[in-house]
């Protein structure tokens, strides 16, 4: 089975980054010298990925799409005359990625994490399974962690979903969904708990924001299936599958960071750039 789409959040306020982010979005902040989400969208084309679908705040549309699409003849053009097109080459490389499309949150759906897939559910109800990324989470690994998990669940049968997952600390594991494991087994999931009380975490195995969800999500994720805060949750929807249906999880080979807020974020960058320091040297 092909998995041709993946989906990336990307439709946060941001606030923790107040104020750049009220120009900027969250997910375009740069990493050395690509934004957050160039990494993502190279995740997924490394697993073969056709399309991705980046689901964006309304008045942020244009800014992503600007930087997929825009071609920026006035710097080309002054690359040329200086005589610097290696610089120039580093721009073409975002042109050769798969198919962008960015589409405007629908915000008629209650927040949550599972509104920018509700608001995609037209794109991805047709297919069979389809990857879903937060727009903040990166994973610095040898093998793209989105083809790690493609690769995982092409090999499977019978599957319904796949939760990205690492071992977390204590001060991680309130802030994702934390699974419990199907007694006996060492990937099929129970139940995941959003954001549980560490007093009530079954595990500190936690979900991050790499998915692949089946279409059956949509049996569970609806704008009306509002949870915790009175918010849509993802994990949730997950939880149920896992319920009724076969859930699996894996244990992606690298390491999870976020970026979701400044300390993580520096730290995340000071990590990406001693890897391409040892690249480069």
């Amino acid at each position: 089975m092909e998995i041709k789409k993946a989906l990336i959040t990307a439709a946060g306020f941001g606030s923790r980054f107040l104020p750049i982010t009220k120009t900027i979005p969250k997910e375009m902040l740069p990493i050395i010298d690509k934004p957050i989400i160039h990494y993502i969208v190279q995740e997924c084309a490394a697993a073969g990925i056709e399309e991705i679908i980046i689901v964006a705040a309304p008045d942020e549309v244009k800014i992503f799409e600007d930087y997929f699409y825009g071609h920026a003849e006035n710097i080309r053009m002054l690359m040329q005359l200086q005589g610097k097109m290696d610089r120039w080459k580093k721009v073409e490389t975002v042109f050769q990625l798969p198919k962008v499309s960015v589409i405007p949150e629908n915000r008629t759906i209650s927040y949550g994490n599972g509104r920018p897939v509700l608001t995609a559910k037209e794109m991805l109800k047709d297919e069979e399974a389809f990857v879903v990324c937060f727009g903040d989470d990166l994973v610095l690994s040898e093998i793209s962690g989105v083809k790690q998990i493609v690769d995982y669940y092409k090999s499977q049968e019978n599957i319904d979903g796949l939760l990205g997952v690492q071992k977390m600390s204590d001060e991680q594991i309130v802030k994702v969904g934390a699974v419990k494991l199907r007694e006996g087994t060492s990937n099929i999931v129970e139940s995941v708990i959003e954001k549980p009380k560490l007093e009530e975490t079954p595990s500190h195995l936690g979900s991050y924001g790499r998915f692949i969800m089946s279409n059956k999500i949509f049996e569970y994720l609806t704008p009306e299936a509002t949870g915790k805060d009175g918010e849509v949750w993802l994990q949730d929807a997950n939880d149920l599958i896992a319920k009724n249906h076969n859930l699996h999880c894996f244990a992606i080979n690298g390491e999870w960071l976020t970026t979701g807020d400044p300390d993580n974020y520096i730290i995340a960058q000071n990590k990406f750039y001693e890897r391409n320091k040892r690249i480069t040297n």
